[in-house]
């Protein structure tokens, strides 16, 4: 075994790879960008290096540099986690010819399965059943057009060298063809460095469904069994579950024989992913699709550690340090169902548009750290619940990188008890500070086609009416939280003194104190009456003609409890998470959550909603491209620029009819949040 390696990459995974190495003994070198100065997987490692500027392309993609930090450090091996360096076919052969050793596959099996369109011909030499689509190397348009005629729509438009659901386009039509090949090369080119793609048939009800391969340098290779990952969001996976929902034995047999073969054909050492698109037949059969092959470890990875026991990075550094695989394939068993949540920094309800911003809150349901526990059991024997997170409260999201904010993984003894601890978890899970997707989690893990497991890709799609725009928390309640918030706080500060309290206590006689608020967008006032007759301090949470009896009690116990209350409105009790940061107000209950915002009548005056009509930047990231010129007539909703944050392109359309009257960046050019791309006048 190694004594220290270093840890190319960031964020969770680099914190989770550091947990594993910790655990064994090893020491560990991080690396580091100038955004990262001060991330958690800095502290989490023994050492840390610094290796350039925060663009991906000056830092983590930075192979000479992370060869150097790692020999200047005297590290034996380099873990390169996922994305970044990791199918870096050149990386891994240089890490070699530098003499360090690379966690992961020989180059050779990287170079034959990292390309898409090459790997698929490899399958189609073994056997494996294929999409039919186009896997050539010819990238002409016009011949890419006619090979999707041939195909037949819809077809699908993907990265050779892709993966994370980068460069990737659905195309239902040959005239809507030419743009979004367009649009897919350059997507592909800027993530990475190759825009070659290959057409697909598009399975119009598919399943994504992916088989765990291990591989050691002794010839042995086995199957951790599978992962279903169908449901996504720009093709990119939200939820992710082991095993497989309605998978038989069988089957599962089968698709694990195959991605084996798959993994012998190219002499693959290490952890890697053979994934298949499946589809049901009419006779209830699941007939499955080679896709690709991720020569690396995958974010979904802690569901299968889950339901194995395995800690699959221990695995990694055991063999790449030389060792057989632990165990053989008849050992290897299932336990249970586990259901992994990626929380991401974005806004569901404005097409996943990414999010950037400070975590002013982030608090986390009780959790284990990884896999396994002191005394070797698989990590759900001690607790049902892992987080793993590579960010901590008051650490910032920034545009540079990808905006997964954190995983959090249930396991339970069936998957009705996993569906129903990951609903408790994630209404647990309190971030404030910018937009995440955790509510809109817990309504597609609730949604009929997910708790009755009817799954494929298009789910989030087809449950649109349940998952999107959905009524927060009642009214009533995030202003019961607000008051409970209010007064304790107010305690706080007066301490035990009545004379200097601002709860409405008095001597003789009643109180009111009023709420001035703002929540989606409406104006509301409620008020708080507290009568002192016969000294029973009873209290009235008061919203027009509506009224309820009040109660609100805090929570004792550390940072965490201090935002805890308990508060009865009327006939029910709640427990309210409430959070104050400025003058807004994150109100969580089991039930769901809410912000609402003091009442700012200068932000509502004329002159205040004057800038409405200007097209902005709705996220900080660089501009790509402009798709109308100066003086053009422009319709709502026509496209009229392309910008790319967190590694995806994003459209920005014309909120109304009009003309182009000034461009105010060009292409290349970075723009803030907010930042004021274009002038429009009337049409």
């Amino acid at each position: 075994m190694f004594n220290k390696i270093l840890i190319a990459n960031r964020g969770e995974i680099a914190c989770r790879v550091a947990a594993t190495a910790r655990r064994l003994g090893l020491r560990t070198v991080a690396v580091y960008s100038d955004a990262d100065a001060n991330a958690k997987h800095v502290l989490a490692c023994d050492e840390a290096v610094h290796i350039g500027a925060s663009s991906p392309k000056e830092s983590y993609l930075r192979g000479d540099r992370v060869i150097a930090a790692a020999l200047a450090t005297g590290a034996q091996a380099v873990h390169p986690g996922y994305g970044f360096l990791s199918e870096n076919e050149g990386f891994a052969q240089a890490c070699a010819d530098a003499g360090l050793v690379f966690i992961g596959p020989p180059p050779s099996a990287i170079k034959a399965m990292g390309l898409k369109a090459e790997a698929k011909q490899l399958m189609e030499k073994a056997g494996v059943p294929l999409v039919p689509g186009y896997h050539g190397a010819g990238q002409d348009p016009q011949m890419l057009r006619a090979e999707a005629d041939r195909i037949g729509y819809p077809v699908l438009i993907k990265a050779s060298a892709g993966g994370g659901g980068k460069g990737m386009r659905i195309v239902t039509t040959t005239g809507e063809f030419d743009a979004a090949l367009a649009s897919c090369k350059r997507e592909a080119s800027n993530s990475f460095g190759d825009d070659a793609v290959l057409i697909e048939r598009y399975v119009t009800r598919p399943r994504h469904i992916e088989i765990q391969v291990f591989g050691d340098s002794f010839g042995d290779c086995v199957y951790l069994f599978e992962r279903d990952c169908s449901v996504q969001r720009r093709h990119q996976k939200v939820l992710e579950e082991a095993p497989a929902p309605g998978m038989s034995e069988a089957r599962r047999a089968e698709m694990g024989a195959a991605a084996v073969a798959a993994a012998k054909a190219v002499g693959y050492v290490g952890a890697g992913t053979v994934e298949f698109i499946a589809e049901t037949t009419a006779d209830g059969d699941l007939r499955f699709f080679f896709m690709e092959m991720n020569t690396r470890l995958q974010v979904e990875h802690p569901v299968t550690e889950a339901i194995t026991g395995i800690d699959l990075v221990e695995w990694q550094l055991r063999v790449a340090s030389g060792e057989p695989l632990p165990l053989k394939q008849a050992e290897l068993r299932i336990h249970g169902h586990a259901i992994e949540a990626r929380i991401c920094a974005e806004n569901p309800d404005a097409q996943f548009l990414p999010a950037t911003g400070t975590l002013a809150v982030a608090r986390w349901p009780e959790h284990v750290a990884f896999a396994r526990n002191a005394d070797g059991e698989p990590f759900h024997d001690a607790a049902p619940v892992r987080v793993d997170a590579g960010v901590r409260e008051c650490d910032a999201i920034s545009p540079f990188y990808d905006s997964m904010i954190a995983k959090l993984i249930v396991w339970g003894a069936d998957r009705a008890q996993a569906l129903a601890r990951l609903d408790v978890a994630l209404a647990a899970t309190h971030i404030v500070g910018l937009h995440t997707n955790v509510a809109f989690l817990r309504r597609v893990a609730a949604s009929a086609s997910f708790a009755n497991a009817d799954l494929d890709t298009a789910l989030i799609e087809r449950e649109r009416a349940v998952l999107f725009d959905a009524a927060p928390l009642p009214l009533e309640v995030a202003a019961a939280g607000v008051v409970a918030h209010a007064l304790a706080a107010e305690a706080a500060l007066a301490g035990a003194d009545p004379w200097s309290r601002r709860d409405g206590w008095r001597l003789h006689g009643s109180a009111t104190r009023r709420f001035d608020i703002q929540s989606q967008g409406a104006h509301h006032f409620f008020s708080l009456e507290r009568s002192n007759v016969g000294n029973n301090g009873a209290q009235t949470l008061v919203m027009g003609t509506q009224r309820w009896p009040f109660k609100a009690l805090q929570r004792a116990g550390d940072g965490a409890g201090a935002n805890r209350h308990d508060v009865t409105l009327g006939e029910r009790r709640w427990t309210l998470g409430v959070y104050a940061t400025g003058e807004r107000f994150s109100v969580f209950s089991p039930d769901g959550s809410a912000v609402v915002d003091e009442f700012d009548p200068v932000a509502h005056s004329a002159d205040g909603a004057a800038a409405g009509g200007r097209l902005t930047a709705p996220m900080p990231g660089k501009v790509i491209a402009f798709l109308a010129a100066v003086g053009e007539a422009v319709k709502l909703g026509q496209p009229l620029a392309v910008m790319e944050a967190m590694k995806m392109e994003h459209t920005i359309t014309a909120p109304r009819d009009g003309r182009i009257e000034e461009l105010l960046y060009a292409a290349g050019d970075q723009v803030s949040e907010g930042g004021e791309l274009l002038r429009m006048s009337a049409p």
